[in-house]
């Protein structure tokens, strides 16, 4: 097993690496939105508390597929290698259509396995946040 750690995508928020390379597998930890070096989450409003006031889960579901795509070249993948995703969605009624329209452009072709879960929070304010499979070249 081989730690993968990205110098392109947000740090992870706990003591965990951007992925696992085991064989010709990579196994990516929970990626989200935000934005490397910065507590800045894409397309979210927060209060002076930390509350979320307003979110745009187009804007956030754009930056969590280019967090993962980074995560992927970093490990020797790329986006067409995904195999098997887990979706976690904190609001499914309001987020789904907007959600699984953007998944169809960005597989439009062969698109991976996938699961979508509702829940009530993610560890920070976000409102989407995604538990990739991969393969990897093995050449590298």
């Amino acid at each position: 097993m081989t730690d993968i750690h990205s110098n392109k995508a947000p740090e992870p928020v706990g003591h965990y690496p951007h992925a696992k390379k085991v064989g010709n597998l990579l196994f990516l930890s929970g990626v989200g939105p935000r934005e490397r070096n910065t507590k800045k989450i894409p397309g979210v409003e927060l209060d002076a508390l930390g509350k979320i006031i307003s979110y745009d889960i187009a804007e956030q579901c754009h930056s969590v597929f280019k967090n993962i795509r980074m995560i992927l070249e970093d490990a020797g993948s790329s986006w067409d290698q995904i195999i098997d995703v887990t979706v976690f969605l904190t609001n499914m009624k309001d987020d789904f259509s907007i959600y699984n329209k953007l998944w169809a452009e960005y597989f439009n072709e062969n698109p991976p396995c996938r699961t979508t879960i509702e829940i009530n929070c993610l560890p920070t304010p976000i409102a989407i946040e995604l538990k990739v499979m991969a393969t990897v070249n093995t050449a590298k």
